[in-house]
């Protein structure tokens, strides 16, 4: 277990000084900004596949697009050992300024760089490259920042201090969608996917020069400055924390007891929302990134009220609580969700249930994301044309063969297998399969799109805001309590290795892996399953493994 031991410094009712100020100002701004170049990528995904991948047909442009995204997240704790380990051994202070250099070049360099249509395969090739940097760079950021608040913080403050940092990430995912509207709204869309997609990322560089600016006047860490004077600082960082089993259990602990249930937390409030709104209820992505923004502005704050009640309350607690909150009531509140902005399609659910009846030796594995697997078996064509109406069904075994058919309320609709057709046999037959279950689902109530005069929107808000208040719970005190885990000679790299796992592959994996769900078993609500039990694995582990940490003097701890 992790021991809460230490002395207490008795300045918790000391005011915030104009230096302390300038330390939250500088950690801030800077990782705003780059949260800001990450999400960037992610919501013009679509341009950047028409622009650096038209080598390709349109969905696997798409989704190379994607990959490539994805890619940031896949190396973020590659970056935090690299950084961690160079803020452990030189500092703080240069270690984050390198990452927020790197990051905001190669966001400034995609501005700039040439597409497919210009330099050819060079192109994506040196797009990956880029996206790999900011990967590697924001994998160093957020540990430098977190530690460099939280050793000038004074004790009885450090939740209130670091909190301000648990903001901009969804500071920066405001930021970037707010620049991104109001660009395509002054250029317009063609010109806007023509070469107004750039503007957004040339724009990082005035962030950059201002966050540089503010860094270079900073001073190193406190507690890093005293443990350098004493000639305590670590040789060996990456050893010390993850080849010795007294850090490494705490390493493991904060993994699975905090970072990980924490992640799925966030991206299911932030991401899996919105991708629910837009993909499931079929509500336009305007209006779905409106209301989300509306949620975002009203529940931001309370990053910073968790954040101080953790100071009095403990960090743990309220972090516990928003992952058993989570897992408890998101079935409901996604359920509640689907009345509130598409009430027709919560109807058909609920008086045309759809029934895909089949021989389960037939139906192969449905994630299809590169739209390349051609399904032959009368179960998969029967399922692969419901998951492109984005339909919920139920599955029935069918004796083994029996060809596939979809109940939708009383139609019946038999399904076909391509064996033994002809292509212009098959493509005729896939035609009148695809306008019969059209017709049925029309009949029967299911629509085509959310209807924006039907919406609930005061309780879409109020749903979402719930969502990201949950985010605000688990997130606002994390970075404290992940610093008060580790001594000061290893707590960049210790802290930035789990933190990195759990937001980068736990969460950054979860639109992926909850689309894969749903897409195997029919039910739109069942990739909930993913964060609802590693939210419920980690309030299990935390609650019994990790102590509070919130007295932890983290000067008393070299």
């Amino acid at each position: 277990m992790v021991r809460a031991a230490g002395r207490v410094r008795n300045s918790a009712h000391k005011s915030m000084s104009a230096e302390e100020r300038k330390v939250i100002l500088a950690s801030s701004l800077g990782t705003v900004f780059e949260w800001y170049d990450f999400y960037l990528y992610g919501s013009l995904a679509t341009i950047i596949a028409k622009q650096f991948f038209t080598g390709l047909d349109s969905t696997s442009a798409f989704i190379f697009a994607l990959l490539a995204f994805a890619a940031g997240f896949i190396v973020r704790p590659f970056g935090a050992l690299v950084f961690g380990r160079l803020g452990d051994m030189i500092g703080r202070k240069y270690t984050f300024l390198v990452t927020v250099l790197i990051m905001g070049l190669s966001t400034f360099i995609v501005g700039v760089l040439p597409g497919y249509e210009s330099i050819g395969v060079a192109a994506p090739v040196i797009l990956i490259g880029l996206r790999l940097m900011q990967g590697l760079a924001l994998g160093g950021e957020y540990g430098g920042a977190a530690t460099y608040v939280a050793e000038h913080a004074p004790h009885g403050k450090r939740g209130l201090y670091t909190s301000w940092i648990q903001t901009t990430a969804t500071m920066g995912l405001f930021l970037s969608l707010s620049i991104i509207l109001g660009v395509r709204t002054l250029v317009g869309e063609a010109a806007f996917a023509d070469w107004g997609w750039r503007i957004p990322f040339l724009l990082s560089i005035i962030l950059l020069a201002v966050s540089v600016y503010i860094r270079l006047s900073m001073n190193e860490s406190p507690a890093f400055k005293r443990m350098k004077e004493h000639g305590r600082t670590s040789r060996a960082p990456l050893s010390e924390s993850f080849g010795r089993w007294k850090n490494l259990k705490v390493v493991i602990l904060a993994l699975l007891g905090l970072t990980a249930g924490q992640a799925v937390v966030w991206y299911t409030g932030q991401f899996y929302a919105l991708f629910f709104l837009t993909q499931a209820l079929k509500v336009d992505i305007t209006t779905a990134n409106i209301l989300l923004a509306v949620a975002l502005l009203i529940g931001t704050p309370f990053f910073v009220v968790f954040g101080t009640w953790s100071d009095r309350i403990g960090r743990k607690p309220i972090i516990m609580i928003g992952c058993l909150l989570a897992a408890l009531t998101y079935f409901p509140l996604f359920k509640m969700l689907t009345q509130a902005a598409n009430p027709d399609l919560a109807q058909a659910q609920a008086t045309n249930k759809v029934v895909v009846n089949a021989n389960p030796a037939e139906c192969s594995f449905q994630f299809n994301p590169t739209g390349t697997v051609k399904f032959t078996s009368s179960c998969d064509i029967a399922k692969q044309v419901l998951a492109a109406q984005s339909v919920s069904y139920d599955n029935v075994a069918a004796p083994a063969g029996q060809m596939a058919w979809i109940a939708i309320g009383d139609v019946v609709i038999q399904s076909y297998a391509t064996q033994g057709l002809t292509l212009d046999q098959v493509r005729a037959t896939d035609q009148a399969f695809k306008k019969s279950v059209n017709d049925a689902l029309r009949a029967a109530g299911y629509p085509a799109k959310a209807d924006p005069t039907k919406m609930n929107k005061p309780l879409m808000i109020g749903i979402l805001t719930l969502l990201v208040l949950y985010v605000t719970m688990v997130y606002g005190p994390i970075a404290a309590m992940l610093v008060e885990l580790f001594p000061t000679r290893i707590r960049y790299s210790s802290l930035s290795l789990p933190y990195h796992i759990g937001n980068g592959w736990f969460g950054g994996l979860l639109p992926t892996t909850s689309f894969a769900i749903v897409a195997q078993t029919g039910n739109m609500y069942n990739g909930l399953w993913y964060p609802v039990v590693i939210a419920g694995v980690t309030f299990v582990i935390g609650t019994l493994f990790l102590r509070e940490t919130k007295d932890i003097d983290i000067y008393a701890r070299d």
